[in-house]
C-alpha cells in the first residue's frame, strides 16, 4: 500500500485532556493547521469512562463547576473542534520518518505527516500485575482501574462480589467506589505505606498497611491474594477480583522510538520549563510527563504547552545548552526537570515533585554547584502519590554555565 505524504502546521499526538487543550488553544490563536491524532476509537482520554468522577470532581479547577468524566471528555473535545483543530481517531503512530515527522496507519491507510511542531500528550498508563513482578496463575478478575472502569462503565460487564484493592491514593478510591456501583463488596484496601493519607472513615473500607501482594490464587478465576506484612506475617484474602491501582508509568514508547530523552525520575521526556524536549520542534504536556495528575492540571498544561508552540512558530530560536534539574532521596522526581535560565517560568511559577516518604512540614533547598539558590519549607505534610509544589523564581540565580540543579528535602 502507498503512504500518502503531507504537511500540517502543528500535529498533536493523544487526543485526552492534554492533548485536546493545547489543540483548542493552537486552533483559536491562529497557528494553522492543527491536527490530532488518537489511536482509539473515541477521544477524551481516560475522563470518558470515570462516570463517578474524580477526587472531587472533573471542571472545577479549569471550568469552575463539577462535571462526571464523560462530561469533561465531551467538554474539551467539543473545545478542540469547536476552535477548528482537526480531530481524527482510530490512527495510530508507528514511528518517527524524520524531524517532526511521523508515519501512521489508521481508516485512510498508511500516511506520513510533517509538521512545524509537534506536541506529544499520549498519557499515562497504570502497570499492570504482570509488571509489578505479582507470581501467580492467570485466572480471570485481575484488573487495573482503567480495565474495571472501562468494563463496568463501558461494556456493562461484571466484576465479581469480593473484590481486594490495591492502592490507597485517589485512584485506589475511584476504583472501590466503580466496584460498589457494579455490586461488588470491597473487602479490603490494601497498600505498602506505613499509612495513607486519603483515607476518610465515611469509606468504612478495611485498611491493610504495611503489606504487599506477593501472589494470586485461582485457575479459571481468581480465588485469593496471598499478603506479606512487613513484620514477616502472611495471610490470604479470599476474593474473586483484585484492582491494582496507581502506580503510574508515561506512555513513552513514541517519544523513545523518536530518541528523545526520558527523565530517570517520571520516565517521561525530559522537558524544560517551556515543555520542550530535546528535539527541535517537539513538545510534550500531560500526564506522559510524569504519570497521572488530575485531568484539569493536564488540560492546562497542554494550554501551557500551546503558548509555548506558538512561541516556536513566530521564530522563538530553541534553546541550546539547558541545565537539569535533579532530586535526592527521599524525593522521587521533579517536573520539569530541565532549565534554560533565560526561558519562560514553568507553568503556574513552580516545579511540581513527589516523595517516596511521609514529609512533616519539608524544607526543600534548591542548590548549584554547592552553592544555594533557594530555601522554601512548605506549610503541609508531604506525602507519597500527592505533588508537593516548589517556587521558580530562583532560576534567574542558576549559572547557565554550571553544573545541574539539586533539589533536596529535609
Amino acid at each position: 500500500m502507498n503512504r500518502v505524504t503531507r504537511a500540517v502546521d502543528v500535529l498533536v499526538v493523544g487526543a485526552g485532556p492534554a492533548g485536546l487543550a493545547a489543540a483548542a488553544r493552537l486552533a483559536a490563536a491562529g497557528a494553522g493547521r492543527v491536527e490530532i491524532l488518537e489511536r482509539e476509537q473515541e477521544a477524551g482520554g481516560i475522563p470518558r469512562h470515570c462516570h463517578l468522577g474524580g477526587f472531587g470532581g472533573f471542571g472545577l479547577r479549569d471550568l469552575r463547576r463539577p462535571m462526571s468524566g464523560p462530561q469533561y471528555a465531551r467538554h474539551v473535545v467539543d473545545d478542540a473542534v469547536r476552535a477548528g483543530a482537526d480531530l481524527r481517531t482510530g490512527v495510530t503512530v508507528t514511528g518517527w520518518a524524520g524531524p517532526r515527522t511521523l508515519d501512521t496507519t489508521g481508516p485512510d491507510g498508511l500516511e506520513r505527516i510533517g509538521a512545524r511542531a509537534v506536541v506529544l500528550a499520549t498519557g499515562a498508563r497504570e502497570r499492570p500485575r504482570s509488571a509489578r513482578l505479582v507470581p501467580g496463575t492467570r485466572p480471570q478478575g485481575v484488573l487495573t482501574t482503567g480495565e474495571l472502569q472501562q468494563a463496568v462503565h463501558l461494556y456493562g460487564q461484571p466484576v465479581g462480589s469480593r473484590a481486594v484493592v490495591v492502592g490507597a491514593e485517589p485512584v485506589a478510591y475511584s476504583a472501590v467506589r466503580t466496584l460498589g456501583a457494579a455490586g461488588a463488596d470491597v473487602v479490603a484496601m490494601v497498600t505498602d505505606q506505613p499509612r495513607a493519607p486519603w483515607v476518610s472513615p465515611r469509606r468504612r473500607v478495611p485498611l491493610l498497611t504495611e503489606a504487599t501482594v506477593t501472589q494470586l490464587f485461582g485457575r479459571g478465576r481468581l480465588t485469593g491474594a496471598g499478603l506479606r506484612h512487613r513484620d514477616g506475617r502472611t495471610t490470604t484474602l479470599r476474593c474473586d477480583t483484585i484492582v491494582f491501582t496507581g502506580d503510574w508509568i508515561p506512555d513513552h514508547e513514541l517519544a523513545r522510538r523518536g530518541g528523545i530523552p526520558l527523565d530517570p525520575g517520571t520516565r517521561g521526556p525530559a522537558v524544560d520549563t517551556a515543555l520542550r524536549t530535546a528535539e527541535p520542534g517537539v513538545f510534550a504536556a500531560g500526564n506522559l510527563l510524569r504519570g497521572v495528575e488530575a485531568a484539569q492540571i493536564a488540560a492546562e498544561e497542554g494550554r501551557h504547552a500551546a503558548e509555548q508552540v506558538l512561541r516556536h512558530l513566530a521564530g522563538e530560536p530553541w534553546p541550546g545548552r539547558v541545565l537539569t534539574v535533579q532530586v535526592e532521596d527521599p524525593l522521587r522526581w521533579a517536573a520539569p526537570n530541565r532549565i534554560y535560565p533565560a526561558g519562560p517560568p514553568p507553568m503556574r511559577g513552580r516545579f511540581a515533585l513527589r516523595t517516596t516518604g511521609r514529609l512533616a512540614l519539608p524544607v526543600l533547598v534548591v542548590s548549584q554547584d554547592g552553592r544555594v539558590l533557594h530555601r522554601q519549607r512548605l506549610l503541609r505534610t508531604a506525602v507519597p502519590g500527592r505533588s508537593l509544589y516548589l517556587g521558580a523564581d530562583w532560576i534567574s540565580r542558576a549559572s547557565a554555565h554550571g553544573g545541574p540543579l539539586v533539589i533536596t528535602a529535609y
